[in-house]
């Protein structure tokens, strides 16, 4: 019987310990849509510019769950003038356990966003197309590349200061 209670109590632990990453909830946060030159830039050729700005953020909201916060702007400008901009918020909550801290560094810098992406990106194209303009279908993003890039920033601007 205590064969059995060891095992038993092996296995529970060993579990315990194996990295564990889920979804809990992918929400919206906030969302802007401004067309400053409406309705007269409907009457324009239309020749969009866009440009596009993408900061993350991650904070600890309970033991083991955390908040991720994917910040996008987009603004599209026309004959060099702003035809519209667009500014979403969108979060997500992930339950992460048993990574260590390069592991979850990378798993809330460059995993939890690259989930949540597609909504973010559906909900902007969705207040675009709200707007009367034409769908924008953003590419998608490489979250890891971005996180490397980030990384090695990081890491110049230390040997610098050195």
């Amino acid at each position: 019987m205590s064969d059995t209670t060891e095992v038993n109590s092996a296995a529970e632990t060993q579990e315990a310990q194996a990295p564990q990453l889920s979804l809990q909830r992918i929400f919206l946060k906030d969302i802007s849509f401004e067309s400053p030159r409406s309705p007269m830039i409907f009457q324009e050729e239309w020749k969009p510019e866009v440009g596009l700005e993408l900061n993350t953020k991650s904070r600890q909201v309970g033991e083991n769950v955390y908040e991720i916060v994917l910040e996008i702007t987009v603004t599209v400008k026309n004959n060099g003038e702003t035809g519209f901009l667009v500014q979403v918020q969108q979060g997500g909550l992930f339950v992460i356990s048993g990574l260590d801290d390069q592991q979850l560094h990378h798993a809330l810098g460059a995993f939890c966003p690259a989930t949540i992406f597609p909504y973010a990106r559906e909900n902007i194209d969705a207040v675009v197309t709200k707007g009367s303009f034409a769908p924008l279908m953003l590419a998608p993003i490489n979250f890891d590349a971005l996180y490397v890039e980030s990384l090695q920033k990081q890491q110049a601007a230390a040997e610098t200061t050195q």
